[in-house]
């Protein structure tokens, strides 16, 4: 079982972000044959992100891109986001494929349609962000909380800062919303301001380039949690669907909560229903409560320095060598 989730800064997220796409520049995804093998790989406790390569005609034409996830509700496993962008140019193209909203498809269907996606290498790019369930309940219980949605937001906006710098010519972006779209919206505007933005509410069902990133999403995290290597032990993946409401997945949990560590790291042990097996079934802790001194917006600056000796009136007597030289003290050359 997991001995520590460690909470991490924003600054080590980062690094580890860097490092984990600078090592996998050269992994190439051709289908989804490959992506079983490559979530294999992952170390489980940071996020993992791939970057199709940009096609040419991407750089070289005006291209719209969409994004959306998967995974936001589930207690176990990663949540993922995906992007994918093609030129204005090729909008039929998606039709063509097939590309719908990822939950009104099958597994079958989207296993397909991800395979046809990446045939077409020469003309659509793609990228995922697997966000770790680690990372994702350790963001929840920072000392100052992120949110689900800032951690989906973030992905989101990182994703396309890292397509627009690998050199997409991006002037379109379609994106499935998260919370109210206005507010998203503006937000997404402030940091692109030269790209036209549309944030909208089922998204992934109006607009084809949004369907094909909710597919990318889609059947990498299913991949993801298909490769899942429980570090902790022999553990059943009979887990259900991994929503908090699946009474076989209510019924793992319970089966596979350690009294002093916890739950393995596929679990989210932020959402309320893994809170409460914690509380019935492990020993609970008790933090040392910090003495509260009050006024604390009334403290003096002088308060943090150490006060210099009180100074004695007393006259001291000059020793008989400096008075005999006529030497005194002086603070100017």
């Amino acid at each position: 079982m997991e001995k520590e989730n460690k909470v991490m800064d924003d600054d080590e997220e980062m690094k580890l972000k860097e490092n984990c796409i600078n090592h996998e520049k050269d992994i190439e995804i051709t289908c989804r044959e490959d992506l079983t093998p490559y979530f294999k790989a992952w170390d489980h406790s940071i996020n993992k992100i791939h970057l199709s390569e940009v096609p040419q005609i991407c750089k070289d034409e005006p291209c719209q891109l969409g994004i959306d996830e998967a995974g936001r509700g589930p207690v176990l496993g990663p949540m993922v986001y995906g992007i994918s962008y093609a030129p204005l140019s090729e909008k039929q193209l998606l039709v063509d494929l097939g590309c719908a909203d990822s939950k009104s498809l099958t597994e079958e269907k989207r296993d397909v349609i991800f395979d046809k996606i990446c045939g077409q290498h020469e003309i659509i790019g793609w990228a995922v962000d697997v966000i770790s369930p680690n990372i994702i309940a350790n963001s929840m219980y920072r000392r100052v909380k992120t949110s689900l949605n800032e951690v989906s937001m973030n992905s989101a906006i990182e994703l396309t800062k890292l397509v627009i710098e690998a050199g997409a010519r991006i002037t379109e972006i379609y994106v499935d919303t998260v919370g109210k779209p206005e507010k998203y919206q503006a937000k997404l505007e402030q940091i692109f301001p030269d790209i036209k933005i549309t944030v909208a509410k089922k998204a992934d069902s109006t607009y084809p380039i949004v369907s094909a990133a909710s597919i990318c999403a889609k059947v990498s995290r299913d991949h993801a949690i298909r490769a899942w290597h429980f570090l902790e032990g022999p553990i059943t993946t009979e887990f259900g669907s991994g929503y908090p409401n699946d009474p076989e997945t209510k019924k793992w949990l319970s089966e596979n909560v350690d009294s002093l560590f916890g739950f393995p790291r596929i679990v989210r042990f932020s959402w309320s229903t893994a809170e409460k097996i914690l509380e019935s079934q492990a020993i609970s802790v008790e933090w040392e409560e910090v003495e509260d001194t009050g006024n604390h917006g009334d403290q003096k600056i002088s308060n943090f320095f150490r006060k210099s000796p009180t100074k004695s009136c007393e006259f001291k007597k000059r020793h008989q060598f400096f008075a005999d030289r006529c030497l005194f003290n002086t603070s100017m050359l």
